[in-house]
């Protein structure tokens, strides 16, 4: 990190300002991290409230968090409010899961994934007990790829391909080649045992068989730290972090869409908004999908390397068809997190990201945040979110068709599998599929997670924190190092502390 001076009352009037555009989790917590360095923050939000993937809706007395909901390196929430001599356990209820995920497979066995040894034995020994001893080298593997790719790596800025050539001997030992799926299967011979154990990547928008098994390191963060959740939802996390930023000297403007990135001589010069208004800025940090922010927001005569053709020929994540809803009683057996596999494997994850075609059958998470604070619906009822992984917008789906199709027949999964009568209780709801991760939320294609976490699209050959484009711009989120999920967004910021200049070196400049 600089050598600098941490500002926890907030900056001064004549301290230059820093402009985020978008406040997902990445964007509220680069916010946090350049207030604490003594910046001015404007964050610019194109919806109506803030939180990017992670925007509430709200409706019929019903909560429903939309987009990440499994909090795992709480840590990493943690350290912003520390920034501020703050404690975040004054400000967000933290309470643990348990299980961690309920995995119910097609012909209805159960697997409760936990956090501690004791209780994982215990599980496979329903499914194969000769797994046990593999198990164990998994979680040692596990540990190995966490202590380089987490503890050591999610947080360098890898602007240079030297970086790259520093750890490809570490990478190569810990079989960095391998998918996650390829990895597991190692360690673990029963096939839905390779299920349980490789169905991470899902959840940063990745393809078990395609992912680098660098992503086995989930399985180590989440023993390491356990499966959390905020009470009033992760929404609440979001509040509490726009509270922390407005506390302190920060701007948090809605309904304010960028149109473009202004650049002279080669630096960033702020931005321009729809409407026409300029903002001079020397630092901008884009928590903007990646792809979207360099093909829509900087013009072409000021990239040289992820140029439109780059963008178009790049491998994106699936997308996500999300039905939200509440019903009018509750479902008491229905854990917190539940994962319903179907009757097939890598066959649907081949048709979601190769084939790109809408399969009849599905796999779906399930979450019901009811199961941990009941305030999120009304009494006597359950709020719910059911997610689809679906093809991106490359493939030839007609979503204004399909979208009650599908909504119906995910309906009637549920209700013949975990959730009797669900047909006759639905009393709210809404849907988010690929056209609104498009047109709602920017993501080019529709992709729920930016670029596909492949090796060929990971560490330095991701759109870099510090742009590789123009002096000044800088990208934290899901589309850029490290990667998605919460820890991935917030260790994206974590890196600005490296990359971005001490503020004190701008103040006497003549921008921002």
């Amino acid at each position: 990190m600089h050598e600098e001076q941490f500002h926890p009352e907030g900056p001064g009037p004549d301290a230059p300002l820093a402009v985020v555009i978008g406040s997902g989790f990445g964007g509220l917590a680069a916010a946090c991290r350049l207030l604490a360095r003594g910046y001015r923050v404007q964050i610019l939000e194109q919806r109506d409230k803030p939180g990017g993937r992670a925007y509430v809706y709200e409706q019929d007395g019903f909560v429903f968090d939309g987009g990440p909901t499994v909090v795992t390196a709480p840590f990493l929430f943690e350290e912003l409010w520390q920034l501020f001599g703050q404690d975040m356990h004054d400000h967000i209820d933290m309470r643990p899961v348990f299980p961690f995920y309920r995995i119910r497979f097609h012909d209805g066995q159960v697997f409760d994934y936990q956090g501690t040894a004791e209780g994982m034995e215990a599980e496979i020994r329903k499914f194969e007990p000769a797994d046990v001893p593999g198990y164990h080298r998994f979680v040692e593997m596990s540990r190995k790829i966490f202590e380089t790719g987490f503890e050591r790596l999610s947080f360098v800025p890898f602007g240079s391909w030297l970086d790259m050539a520093k750890i490809a001997p570490d990478m190569v030992k810990l079989q960095s080649y391998r998918t996650v799926y390829g990895l597991v299967s190692q360690f673990v011979k029963d096939d839905r045992l390779r299920q349980v154990f490789s169905f991470h990547p899902l959840l940063v928008g990745g393809n078990p068989y395609a992912t680098t098994s660098i992503y086995s390191l989930i399985a180590f963060l989440e023993r390491k730290w356990g499966v959390w959740f905020p009470m009033g939802g992760t929404g609440s996390i979001v509040q509490g972090l726009v509270d922390l930023i407005e506390q302190h000297g920060g701007r948090l403007r809605l309904n304010t869409s960028v149109e473009e990135i202004t650049v002279a001589d080669g630096r960033v010069t702020g931005v321009r908004l729809a409407g026409g208004e300029h903002i001079p800025a020397r630092v901008v940090v884009s928590n903007a999908d990646s792809a979207f922010t360099y093909k829509h927001l900087l013009a072409k005569e000021h990239r040289r390397r992820w140029t439109d053709r780059k963008i178009d020929r790049s491998r994106y994540s699936m997308s996500l068809f999300v039905w939200y809803f509440g019903t009018d009683r509750k479902y008491d057996d229905v854990a917190h997190h539940t994962i319903l596999l179907g009757p097939r494997y890598k066959g649907l994850l081949d048709d979601i990201f190769e084939k790109k075609v809408l399969a009849d059958d599905f796999s779906l998470y399930l979450h019901r945040p009811t199961a941990t604070d009941p305030s999120m619906a009304p009494e006597g009822c359950d709020a719910f979110y059911v997610l689809s992984p679906v093809p991106h917008l490359d493939a030839d789906i007609d979503w204004e068709q399909q979208r009650g199709e599908y909504r119906d027949r995910i309906m009637r999964f549920l209700a013949d599998t975990v959730m009797p009568g669900l047909d006759q209780h639905v009393v709210s709801e809404h849907i988010l599929d690929p056209i609104g991760f498009r047109d709602d939320l920017s993501s080019v294609k529709g992709a729920a997670f930016g670029l596909e976490p492949v090796l060929t699209q990971s560490a330095w050959f991701r759109p870099h924190n510090k742009s590789e484009e123009v002096e000044g711009l800088y990208l934290v989120g899901a589309g850029t190092h490290p990667g998605a999920g919460m820890p991935g967004v917030l260790s994206s910021a974590r890196v600005l502390d490296e990359v971005v200049p001490a503020a004190a070196t701008l103040v006497d400049s003549p921008v921002g």
